[in-house]
């Protein structure tokens, strides 16, 4: 089954779904219904279909969230090219990077943000040969080299003349932080999208009724993979939350404005959310489910979500290769089981294993391994990390785990020291292969230290070059230069020398044991 079926199933004879149901709704502004996403998406498909674009090519999206956003993916993938979601929040060099990588032939943005100068500052060294830009505001700063949107969006509305993509068939690209500071690009069929639809719809029986709502960023899997496909699917509705400083009273009323039943809130968010004085006036009463994270929601927050709300709280634990929700609590097994993220999903898969690969039993810490239908089984262009990762149709997370008193499923710790910090993953290697490129550092670390807020924030624990003379501040700004605002460093510490072992490696357990109360006594770094 190709993802093209969204909103196809309006359009048979022995129709499946009102073509006038709704099915996108930016906050409480503007309402598509099925009919119009696919006249819309197919208007994007013949477009593309009109420069030159087929199956396999890679068009990019560099946008923030939108109606046209999700058009626009949907009409890339009916006709077989593979849709390169790129994070809007990453810096020149890194979008240069992930752009080239990927073999980028056309690029989609928006004029928001700054997007347009970033890639302007690296359009000489891509291999790009069509840029469209979308103006969102009163102002439009569209670049003289970009192309009319509505060159773009104004194709036919009719069903584009291609090929059906097959379950095998690539979809879409997601980079993911690299652990050697080069982010490596999740390559995802359409088989493992309409599966990952399934497999959640299964769980939680969506259907018609369903309001899902989306407060992350389109570009991740928890912006489109996440629920939103899975109540596409099944005829429900879908809320976008637009991009920029999130704000936890607007979204509840947005959630009450449409009756939404289903959405997913990061741990953060959770917190934002009892510590407003005034909720009663907000009409929850349909929401039936809140799905977090990432991190474990302290159990004081899951007690005061399930007392005040007649809904289900439920812990998730996934990764984007190696499927974005694997594991969810289910019942009441979050309030106590509240260090859990539950079991294994439909379908699904989870083993813990031993350094050599070897199943371990439970009780025991070991990497955690998953399977199922939505491992996308094959990084980009990268055979070596493919044949480390992917092993006989499993794929090894990198993360430690284990399975407790009642089968359920433990994160312990970070096998590759990611950091977690309000939603976003952040890989160590790559923040300390920029630090290491200043000539007054000598050696570098960086680890995660606790934040109230977003649970992880970045600490790098410096060692300065000999007769050289370095600032917290000046460390910081050299890493805004390089990496994505939310990857630098919050707190910096100068030191003499690195802990390491015999062999030379640093001894990170070491530096987070000493530096884990910085936060507590330390004011972040802007």
């Amino acid at each position: 089954m190709d993802i093209g079926y969204l909103t196809r199933q309006t359009t048979w004879d022995l129709r499946q779904l009102d073509p006038d149901r709704p099915a996108l709704s930016l906050e409480d502004e503007v309402t598509w219904t099925y009919g119009e996403l696919h006249a819309q998406s197919n208007a994007y498909a013949n477009s593309l279909l009109g420069l030159g674009v087929g199956k396999g090519d890679r068009v990019a999206i560099l946008m923030h969230n939108s109606m046209e956003y999700w058009a626009l993916y949907l009409g890339i993938v009916k006709i077989g090219a593979i849709a390169v979601r790129l994070n809007f929040r990453l810096t020149s060099a890194e979008l240069e990077f992930v752009i080239g990588d990927s073999g980028t032939t056309v690029l989609c943005l928006d004029d928001g943000d700054g997007l347009a100068e970033r890639i302007d500052a690296v359009r000489d060294r891509l291999d790009v040969r069509a840029y469209f830009c979308l103006a969102t505001g009163e102002r439009p700063a569209v670049p003289h080299w970009a192309r009319a949107w509505d060159e773009l969006a104004g194709g036919s509305r009719e069903e584009p003349p291609a090929e059906r993509p097959s379950d095998d068939d690539a979809a879409m690209l997601m980079y993911t932080s690299g652990t050697t500071g080069r982010p490596k690009g999740a390559l995802w069929t359409h088989g493992n999208t309409a599966w990952f639809a399934a497999i959640q719809a299964m769980r939680w029986k969506f259907g018609p009724e369903t309001v899902a709502m989306v407060n992350g960023p389109l570009y991740h899997v928890g912006g489109i993979e996440d629920s939103s496909i899975a109540a596409l699917a099944t005829g429900g509705h879908v809320v976008i939350i637009r991009s920029g400083k999130f704000d936890i009273r607007r979204v509840l009323q947005i959630a009450a404005h449409h009756g939404v039943t289903d959405v997913f809130l990061f741990p953060f968010m959770i917190y934002e959310m009892i510590d407003l004085p005034d909720l009663d006036g907000l009409d929850l009463s349909k929401m039936k489910r809140i799905l977090s994270g990432g991190d474990p929601v302290l159990p004081y927050a899951i007690s005061w979500l399930v007392e005040r709300y007649p809904i289900e709280f439920v812990q998730v634990y996934g990764l984007t290769e190696g499927t974005p929700i694997i594991a969810a609590s289910q019942g009441d097994e979050a309030l106590r089981y509240p260090n859990s993220v539950g079991r294994p999903m439909p379908f699904s898969e989870i083993s813990i294993r031993d350094d050599e690969g070897g199943v371990l039993p439970a009780g025991e810490t070991g990497e955690i391994w998953t399977r199922s239908p939505v491992v996308c089984g094959e990084y980009w262009g990268r055979p070596d990390a493919t044949a480390e990762t992917f092993v006989d149709g499993w794929c090894r997370t990198g993360d430690n785990g284990y399975t407790n008193e009642a089968g359920l499923l433990v994160v312990s710790g970070r096998k590759k020291d990611m950091i977690r910090s309000g939603g976003e993953n952040i890989y160590p290697a790559e923040l300390e292969d920029v630090l290491i490129r200043h000539e007054a550092v000598q050696d570098v670390a960086v680890i995660g230290v606790p934040d109230p807020k977003y649970n992880e924030t970045v600490c790098a624990v410096i060692v300065q070059a000999p007769g050289k003379t370095l600032t917290e501040q000046e460390i910081v700004e050299f890493s805004r230069e390089h990496l994505a605002g939310y990857k630098k460093p919050r707190f910096v510490v100068f030191v003499s020398e690195l802990p390491r072992t015999p062999s030379g490696k640093i001894m990170k357990f070491v530096l987070r044991e000493k530096y884990q109360g910085i936060p507590q006594d330390t004011k972040p770094l802007s």
